[in-house]
């Protein structure tokens, strides 16, 4: 379907620019009238070359999670209050400072004006609404519960954030500390040591052990250094591209989840995601098979979504929910307790609400006292770095000092 630019005035007076499709430019006026848009001037958009594209997302305002989210509670609050969804659209375009999102939400409006329903108007945009997003507004249109799914979305998307905001404030400062020895080291190695080199070597007496590491080391980096940096730059990009793939996502995700620290609050934070998006799921009247299909495809982490897609199978076989949840080894013994205790009262949504909730305490927790748990490593690391440089550097001078004085 080809594009139309257009400049025009809203109901407001304002002046207002954009982009929509349409069949020809008679319909395309049409469809701006209908959005409460006066044309000034319609004309066909030529096709934007690939560079061009670049160009316009480089430096484009990004959409944020944020923006979703309060996109998420607006609509709420309008829909809930009666007000129908090509009015609430129309009314959030019209405040919406961002000119990127505010482009979208008129294009939302262009594909419900030619009869689309909202969650297909969203699925064309899966940068900025992922799977989960459009399939709890399916559900949501098919029940007549849309008002309370984009409260549940909000509240979704609202959890992912602090639980996010949460793990970067918490390694932070571990993240600084090991910066600042990373950038440490390269400056001994560079600059220092060379300079005692040069004094050792003026003494040509026997240097000890130590110092004749640090010497090799030293010489190996100023020699090695544009080759370290290009097999850095290197490995980085094979490495992503490894993980990009799905063999490679389901191993590095699984060995996420055996890291000495931040495996368990990996692990804690993305099975708090699995019950509280399976809770949103069933709330919103999901059967039990396609909830755990569409979570398994946004808990983000391949190995557990897999488990996920196990239990669904299982379920598909005639088995109980708590037998599937034991079979996939990702569950404590409480939690498989209260899923079975869920399961038996019919309560299963809340039930996983409270093991959200539970889950979600726990990485609080974790996150509280990680800097806690680093710090010592972090102490020993800087303690035996000092004590390498101490022994490489110092005991050489105290051995040449202890010369000179005897020779005096």
């Amino acid at each position: 379907m080809p594009s139309f630019s257009y400049t025009g005035r809203n109901t407001k007076g304002e002046a207002v620019t954009g982009v929509l499709s349409s069949q020809d430019l008679n319909a395309a006026v049409r469809q701006l009238a209908t959005l409460g848009i006066t044309p000034l001037q319609v004309s066909p958009e030529l096709t934007a070359t690939k560079a061009d594209s670049f160009f316009t997302d480089l430096f484009a305002d990004p959409i944020t999670p944020l923006d979703i989210m309060m996109f998420s509670r607006q609509m709420f609050s309008l829909l809930k209050a009666g007000i129908p969804i090509m009015s609430a659209l129309q009314g959030l375009q019209s405040f919406i400072q961002k000119k990127s999102l505010s482009n979208v939400i008129l294009a939302l409006r262009a594909s419900l004006d030619s009869g689309w329903e909202l969650s297909t108007a969203l699925q064309q945009h899966p940068k900025i609404f992922d799977s989960f997003y459009v399939s709890m507004i399916r559900v949501g249109e098919t029940t007549g519960m849309l008002d309370k799914v984009f409260l549940y979305l909000f509240e979704h998307l609202e959890f992912e954030k602090m639980m996010r905001e949460q793990i970067k404030s918490a390694l932070r400062y571990p993240l600084f500390v090991i910066t600042a020895i990373l950038i440490a080291m390269v400056i001994i190695n560079l600059f220092v040591i060379p300079a005692f080199a040069n004094m050792f070597k003026s003494f040509g007496a026997d240097l000890p052990f130590m110092t004749q590491i640090l010497l090799t080391s030293s010489n190996f980096m100023l020699v090695a250094w544009p080759y370290l940096l290009a097999g850095g730059f290197v490995g980085a990009l094979l490495f992503r591209s490894y993980i990009n793939t799905h063999t490679g996502r389901y191993n590095w995700d699984r060995f996420k989840l055996k890291l000495p620290i931040a495996g368990k609050i990996i692990h804690k934070a993305t099975m708090a995601r699995f019950a509280r998006s399976f809770a949103l799921s069933s709330k919103s009247g999901i059967p039990i098979i396609g909830a755990l299909n569409l979570v398994s495809q946004t808990v983000d982490n391949a190995f557990i979504g897999q488990k996920i897609q196990q239990m669904q199978a299982g379920i598909e076989r005639g088995e109980s929910i708590s037998q599937t949840a034991t079979h996939s080894g990702v569950f404590n013994l409480l939690v498989l307790q209260m899923i079975a205790v869920g399961e038996e009262s019919g309560s299963l949504d809340d039930l996983m609400v409270e093991i959200a909730d539970m889950y979600q305490r726990d990485v609080e927790y974790e996150i509280k006292t990680l800097s806690a748990q680093i710090e010592p490593i972090l102490i020993v690391c800087l303690g035996a770095m000092v004590l390498v440089l101490a022994l490489g550097v110092f005991l050489p001078m105290w051995d040449f000092g202890k010369v000179a004085i005897h020779k005096h």
